[in-house]
């Protein structure tokens, strides 16, 4: 981050800023590579609060200098209350809050939909602003659908499909805090509870109770890269994929989902054409313009394949 570099994100977020998102979006994205000396560095605007994240520690003396850039930004004059810098690259995530109150919890809205976040206490916030395009399909697709969500999260994918109509969505992730949190954004919707399954379990021990609760039409497959104990993609995306036949309907649809920088779209492609060749690649979902990246192989994979 040297001083080229600081005036680049300064000139880019005042031009972003031209007309403020009514939602929320990210309104600078390096980790796509298109700006050299600000590839670990991101900044989200949550409709009040701006969210900068570094993920990788730089020297004392362009660490002050980016605060310092920030804090002269007449943040307020955007309708922004607060501005949070998030150390990524520490084992706490530590966030600092350069302008403003702490926010320990904060209800944005993305295509008019409400999610409840998190700042200042986890690595990530509750919702992956790059999937805003799989969401959004999700959503256009799932009425009168029953619907499978794997690592699930915090059920972004489960609000949007109830959201478009769909019957009903079982939601699955090892992690139950993030499964209350989704219920959470359930209930922030008004969505019938009726119609969502919470099952806090590890997939891989937990095929039953999935299996039991099929057949779907549509499969939701949107894993870490990397959980340690729980999920290496190299190996266990096989598992998962092998296991579509026996949970799909005779129509049913899959969106698998990917965003290791490592691994192409072809990494899925050929899973799917080797584990399930029943199914047959459809397209890949564009990803928001607020995401470029140099290489359009290392950002995320949103890809869909359909029985047949």
């Amino acid at each position: 981050m040297n001083p080229d570099a600081l005036a680049t994100l300064h000139t880019h977020l005042l031009n972003a800023l031209q007309t403020v998102p009514a939602e929320t979006r990210r309104l600078f994205h390096g980790r796509g590579r298109c700006w050299p000396g600000l590839e670990q560095l991101t900044v989200d605007w949550l409709q009040g609060v701006v969210l900068v994240s570094l993920f990788k520690e730089p020297e004392a003396a362009e660490l002050e200098a980016l605060k310092q850039m920030l804090v002269q930004i007449d943040w307020r004059s955007f309708g922004a209350h607060t501005v949070a810098l998030q150390h990524r690259y520490l084992p706490q995530s530590t966030t600092e809050w350069l302008l403003g109150e702490v926010v320990d919890e904060l209800t944005i809205t993305e295509g008019g939909l409400r999610y409840l976040i998190d700042l200042g206490k986890k690595q990530n916030s509750g919702l992956f602003l790059d999937m805003r395009y799989g969401r959004n399909w999700v959503r256009e697709q799932a009425h009168g659908l029953r619907v499978l969500n794997l690592f699930a999260y915090t059920c972004g994918f489960s609000v949007a499909a109830i959201e478009g109509g769909a019957e009903h969505v079982v939601n699955l992730d090892m992690a139950r805090g993030a499964l209350s949190r989704g219920r959470d954004n359930h209930r922030l919707n008004g969505h019938d509870l009726s119609k969502v399954t919470f099952l806090g379990h590890d997939l891989f021990k937990s095929w039953a109770k999935v299996t039991n609760s099929g057949p779907y039409d549509l499969v939701i497959i949107d894993p870490p890269s990397f959980q340690k104990g729980s999920f290496l993609l190299t190996k266990d995306y096989q598992r998962v994929l092998r296991r579509l036949p026996d949970l799909l309907t005779a129509q049913g649809t899959v969106l698998a989902c990917m965003n290791d920088p490592a691994f192409g779209e072809d990494f899925l492609i050929d899973g799917v054409t080797r584990e399930a060749p029943g199914l047959r690649f459809d397209q890949r979902l564009e990803n928001p313009p607020e995401f470029p990246d140099i290489d359009p192989q290392s950002g995320l994979k949103a890809l869909v394949f359909r029985q047949g």
